[in-house]
């Protein structure tokens, strides 16, 4: 499976030869997989442990305690078990994804009161976790930069102004999950064909991922090796990019297809956590004549379970 991976403190300092070489990595894995992992990135191990630890403890609470800040998809607050099958953006029915979720998106106010009120809203904190805040905002900050670094790359490899995405980041959406999935042996046996999130692309430009490694693991398709897991590396974050970055490159590249896999029955006490950071642009951008922002809200819509 070609996923290449990129040192971004590489990049930043490379050569014109060098550059032309991870340039050459980059479009060969989005084109085949739609995948990259990177490092160099400069987040703290440190801060992700902190806020795995406190999120944790909040998936930990009574469902009774949980249920005061349920959310919908796409909202701000806890997701809990059955509220979303992101297989159903793909048009294939399946049981709900295994998993629960606490959300977090986009809240800084534009001005404009219908934008603000569908794309900008306060996010939620839960108080029994009182220093999940400042470990989330923190990494929220990082993951924006990052994620402006990384379009400026993807503009570069090609053979574009560097600016080319990022001239539509001014004031973007974004979201953020942290996603827990839970061991079988707290979930039971899962249903036939239900996994820990079912196969998917992202909706968006690129997405971040600090995953877990696991038996139950993260999986990507591609059209040579079809599902194989994810190659892993505990410094490197999971990159790929979502359908309004496959749109933009008219085909180019591919929208990473992925799921991860069901709680495993050889490691019934297995149970993973996820940071994925979902960038966007800014609400109303045209993407290649699709209004980006009407797409990601039918496609957040899909993946709810009503």
């Amino acid at each position: 499976m070609t996923i290449p991976t990129v040192d971004l403190r590489s990049w930043r300092t490379a050569s014109p030869r060098a550059r032309a070489e991870i340039i050459s990595a980059v479009d060969e894995g989005l084109r085949t997989a739609g995948f990259l992992l990177v490092t160099g990135h400069g987040v703290d191990p440190a801060l992700r442990a902190a806020i795995r630890r406190e999120a944790r403890a909040f998936f930990l609470l009574p469902p009774a305690t949980k249920e005061a800040y349920t959310a919908k998809v796409g909202g701000r607050g806890w997701l809990g078990p059955g509220a979303e099958a992101n297989s159903y953006a793909e048009g294939a029915p399946s049981p709900p994804d295994l998993k629960e979720s606490f959300s977090f998106a986009a809240d800084e106010p534009t001005g404009n009161a219908k934008v603000d009120a569908e794309w900008f809203a306060p996010n939620t904190w839960p108080s029994e976790t009182p220093a999940l805040r400042a470990d989330v905002q923190t990494y929220l900050a990082q993951m924006r930069t990052l994620s402006d670094e990384l379009l400026e790359l993807l503009a570069v490899t090609l053979g574009e102004n560097e600016d080319c995405f990022t001239r539509h980041t001014g004031h973007p959406t974004w979201g953020f999950n942290i996603n827990w999935y839970p061991a079988r042996d707290v979930l039971g046996e899962p249903q036939p064909g239900q996994f820990r999130i079912g196969a998917h692309t992202d909706f968006g430009t690129v997405t971040v991922l600090d995953r877990q490694a696991g038996r139950g693991g993260l999986q990507v398709f591609t059209d040579a090796d079809g599902w194989q897991d994810a190659p892993f590396d505990p410094d490197a974050f999971t990159i790929n990019i979502g359908d309004l970055m496959a749109r933009w490159t008219d085909g180019r590249w591919r929208s990473g297809r992925h799921r991860v896999l069901p709680p495993p029955a050889d490691a019934p006490t297995e149970e993973l956590m996820s940071l994925v950071y979902f960038y966007e642009c800014d609400p109303g951008t045209d993407v290649r004549g699709t209004d980006s922002h009407v797409y990601l809200r039918a496609q957040l819509d899909a993946i709810t379970v009503t």
